[in-house]
């Protein structure tokens, strides 16, 4: 069997695109053998940063992502909700807090990352619920699994500059890749990085595995 390559995640739990590729690129994990290492980013920084713009903020793409979401939803199985009120939730609330949680989840205790991204991901685009407020927070590793008072203790340390730092360190790496949006994929093939973008970018990856990786055949399913 060949040796696993090494795809890294850089996300935000603010975008529901993220979230798609999240689970996506997880169900993939062992079938194209693939060590994914997940990067919680800070999305506004990579956004200020290329003089991006948010989907939602053009008229047309924000009348199209109401559509898509409805779509994906169906297609994948990934229960997106778009906010009632979007501009409140995602653009001037954001996901600063949150996305500092995720980075001290990360650096002290990993195995929470992966659910507590998730359970954030529900609250926001499927309950249609805060994931600023600690209170808020607070449930999501709840039903993580997180300890209360674990929780509690790492939701303490989100605005140490050791935090603060470790989000931005992350969200530069991104942008070093090229990275201007979310989620973004990066394949370390023979020591090349290799930057997708998007979670519709799955048939190219797997392209790239088979062609540069020799590997005989990967399974492409949903």
């Amino acid at each position: 069997m060949s040796k696993p390559k090494v795809l890294e995640l850089f996300y935000d739990v603010v975008s529901p695109y993220s979230w798609l590729g999240f689970e996506i690129l997880l169900r993939y994990k062992n079938i194209w053998n693939v060590d994914i290492h997940l990067r919680p980013a800070y999305l506004g920084a990579v956004m200020n940063a290329t003089g991006n713009s948010p989907p939602a903020m053009v008229p047309k793409r924000g009348a199209y992502m109401t559509k898509d979401v409805k779509r994906l939803t169906e297609f994948y199985q990934v229960p997106l909700r778009q906010p009632s009120d979007f501009f409140e939730v995602v653009i001037k609330k954001g996901s600063l807090s949150a996305m500092r949680f995720l980075t001290v989840v990360q650096m002290s205790h990993p195995e929470f990352l992966e659910e507590v991204s998730r359970q954030l991901w529900l609250r926001i685009w499927s309950e249609d619920k805060d994931i600023t407020a600690p209170e808020s927070i607070v449930q999501a590793a709840k039903k993580a699994g997180m300890p209360e008072d674990l929780t509690k203790n790492l939701l303490s340390k989100i605005t140490s500059p050791e935090i603060k730092n470790k989000l931005k360190e992350t969200t530069d790496k991104a942008l070093e890749y090229g990275v201007f949006g979310m989620p973004s994929i990066v394949a370390h093939i023979d020591g090349k990085p290799e930057l997708f973008f998007g979670s519709d970018r799955f048939e190219l990856l797997a392209h790239l595995l088979v062609m540069v990786c020799c590997i005989p055949r990967i399974e492409f399913f949903l």
